[in-house]
């Protein structure tokens, strides 16, 4: 069974009990190991739950209209002061899940579904995201009142573009071979490079801050309002994240990369 801690943005093995003592995986705040590079490399290196349930089961409570042998879920909790985004939705092979991964299912295809999650996971639906979400919990009345671009929005070349970046960054592992195929994707999954993974989520949310019809100064204001106010601008946005990167890797890479591929858009 998954839990939402399993998970991040386009990440099925964020973490895993594996190596986690039975005593200790029980506890009200049970601890996890999240997945290096390394092992997100391996694509036979699958997520270890604390829970299990019959597929039997899982099979009984999902619509009947759901085919797939992949459910799209995301996190349930919200922590201000400690998580870079808001908003994480993923695609996940087809388990239970606990209360903190409601699930999201739509009639649409399946690379229209891909611009669900893809508008869900982009800085922009993020920010907004941000301004509503008060509490700790990102509840299903406030998910309601987020402005999703409709599906009729979207052109054949759009829906291209979006669905081969978030096949790309959802399929690095055997276990999400089903929902590869359904993309009409028959190879092997894709290897996990942080640096190629960080370029094609700029891409991704270039694209919504086009779609959403963003000039590139509001684009910039959404990354950091300090970059076109100056540093003693008293608004933030993404503070965790850019104070993250920095850390990391010296530099607020996220806004250096969206907006790198907004100009090779020629936007």
């Amino acid at each position: 069974m998954y839990e939402s801690k399993n998970t991040d943005q386009y990440n099925h093995r964020f973490a895993t009990f594996d190596g986690i003592e039975e005593k200790e995986r029980y506890r009200n705040r049970p601890p996890i190991n999240e997945f290096n590079e390394n092992q997100l490399q391996d694509p036979n290196l699958f997520v270890i739950p604390r829970y299990w349930v019959k597929e039997l089961d899982v099979n009984q409570v999902v619509f009947d209209f759901w085919k797939y042998k992949w459910l799209i879920g995301f996190r349930n909790a919200i922590n201000a002061f400690a998580d870079s985004r808001s908003v994480r939705f993923t695609i996940i092979p087809r388990y239970g899940v606990g209360n903190s991964m409601p699930l999201i299912l739509s009639r649409k295809s399946v690379r229209e579904v891909c611009c669900l999650v893809a508008n869900f996971n982009s800085l922009i639906l993020d920010y907004i995201a941000k301004q509503k979400a008060s509490g700790g919990n990102l509840n299903f009345y406030v998910l309601k009142q987020l402005p999703l671009i409709p599906p009729e929005s979207y052109s054949p070349q759009d829906i291209e573009y979006i669905g081969d970046r978030v096949l790309e960054l959802t399929y690095t592992a055997w276990d999400m071979k089903p929902f590869a195929e359904d993309m009409g994707y028959h190879g092997d999954p894709f290897i996990w490079d942080e640096n190629r993974r960080a370029i094609l989520r700029a891409e991704l949310d270039a694209k919504y801050a086009k779609l959403y019809g963003l000039t590139r100064d509001e684009l910039r204001y959404i990354l950091d309002p300090a970059d076109v106010y100056g540093p003693d601008f008293p608004s933030e946005t993404f503070r965790v994240l850019k104070n993250n990167e920095i850390k990391k890797y010296g530099e607020y890479r996220t806004q250096r990369l969206v907006l790198a591929a907004w100009d090779m858009m020629g936007y």
